[in-house]
């Protein structure tokens, strides 16, 4: 069997290597000419871990990135609403990592590089057109000047390009993006370890808010922080099509303003940032199926949903490991593909519409706005129930609750021989 992979982010890489492990060979085409370490802060949680630690790539993340220990919910006075902890201190066997998720990816592609063969990893190919004959899918690609770059023939092809994808476009022509008035910023800056030194803070509430945690620890005692800030957009702010441009940093900074709390300041971090991105907020709607015929989409490709519970990319990941699974279950490919799409889809259309009402995120706004000046405890305003149950059912949405991390099978045990 040869599968061809649009895409090579997290989905593409991740799916690849999944692939390699059960004994199918693949070959990933991506659209940029040098395929280079880039981006932010990623969150793996510990679903998605335990899916690259049966890659052999655990212990690498680890040392790479931190174990996240804690969550905590602030509201935008700085005072605590609700803290969970995570990872191996929530008591799953498999920790949760944050990490750059250039570094990520650099662990991948080194992956590729000494697992697949050589010619495993084709650069400077965007796809221009696929083509269903019979058993065989045909791709044509551009490259990035726009000239013919060839073609390739495979028995599958996977869709792992992302958000602004083009085989999804290929079955949903005419789909937009869905915009939600919200912009958002976005930087990385070298600062003091905070609260326990591995927490991931979220402050603020729906209109305003920040997320925030390290990424990595370094020499002296330091780590690099990773932050995100969302905002109503501004007027001047970038059409929907301008994606990670460098944005004014003193909009940022104006919009904090205050933002400053004994156990971090907020404001600062966003001001010490040298350089700070700026995107709108948007995600795509749920749709109805991915797999078509010898055809099937993962990632953000299938389910792109707005940056909000720290899911896309371990999602991502999990979609590459279900569908190794099932077809390592079925002997019939386009029956594999059917059963990852059905076993995926509906949670993750759910994943989508959770994210745009805040997710794990809800208790901030319930916070605004029943104590929009503060509280003198948090059981005023939100009762433990309310707070275990949002954090509860968020996590059993997403498939990475503790019992069912932790007592499942893996998805892909052993290797087998390529069909």
């Amino acid at each position: 069997m040869q599968v061809i992979i649009v895409g090579g982010g997290i989905a593409g890489l991740s799916a690849a290597l999944s692939l390699h492990q059960i004994g199918v060979d693949c070959r990933i085409y991506e659209s940029v000419a040098r395929l280079e370490p880039v981006g932010h802060g990623i969150n793996l949680q510990p679903n998605a871990v335990r899916e690259l630690t049966a890659l052999g790539l655990g212990e690498e993340l680890a040392r790479a990135g931190i174990l996240t220990a804690e969550l905590a919910f602030y509201n935008r006075h700085g005072q605590l609403i609700w803290t969970e902890p995570r990872g191996k201190a929530a008591g799953y066997n498999w920790p949760q990592i944050s990490i750059s998720r250039g570094k990520l990816q650099e662990i991948l592609l080194a992956a590729i590089h000494a697992r697949l063969d050589a010619r495993a990893l084709v650069t400077g190919h965007q796809l221009a057109s696929l083509q269903q004959r019979g058993d065989k899918v045909l791709a044509r690609f551009i490259d990035p000047a726009g000239r013919p770059a060839g073609e390739a023939e495979g028995d599958l092809l996977i869709g792992a390009d992302g958000i602004h994808s083009a085989v999804r476009r290929h079955f949903y022509p005419g789909e937009a993006a869905v915009f939600d008035g919200y912009l958002h910023y976005r930087g990385i800056v070298e600062g003091d370890p905070y609260l326990t030194g591995r927490s991931m803070v979220v402050v603020g509430h729906r209109t305003h808010r920040a997320i925030i945690y390290p990424i990595a620890a370094l020499p002296a005692g330091k780590v690099m922080i990773n932050w995100l800030a969302y905002t109503k957009i501004p007027g001047g702010a970038p059409p929907l099509e301008a994606w990670d441009t460098v944005a004014d940093k003193t909009l940022a900074v104006d919009r904090y303003q205050g933002w400053s709390y004994p156990w971090l300041d907020v404001q600062g971090l966003i001001a010490r940032t040298e350089r700070v991105l700026q995107l709108p907020n948007v995600d795509r709607d749920p749709i109805p199926r991915w797999s078509f015929s010898r055809v099937t989409l993962i990632g953000d490709a299938a389910h792109p949903m707005q940056p909000v519970g720290a899911q896309a990319g371990s999602q991502a990941i999990v979609d590459g490991r279900v569908l190794a699974a099932s077809l390592l279950a079925s002997a019939d490919a386009v029956d594999a593909l059917v059963r990852y799409q059905d076993q995926r889809i509906a949670a993750m259309n759910d994943m989508i519409i959770r994210n745009r009402n805040l997710g794990l995120e809800t208790v901030l706004q319930i916070a605004e706005e029943r104590a929009p000046d503060g509280f003198d405890h948090i059981t005023d305003v939100l009762s433990q129930h309310e707070l275990e149950n949002t954090a509860a059912s968020f996590k059993k949405a997403a498939g990475f609750d503790l019992e069912t991390v932790n007592s499942r099978q893996s998805y892909v045990e052993l290797q087998r021989p390529a069909p």
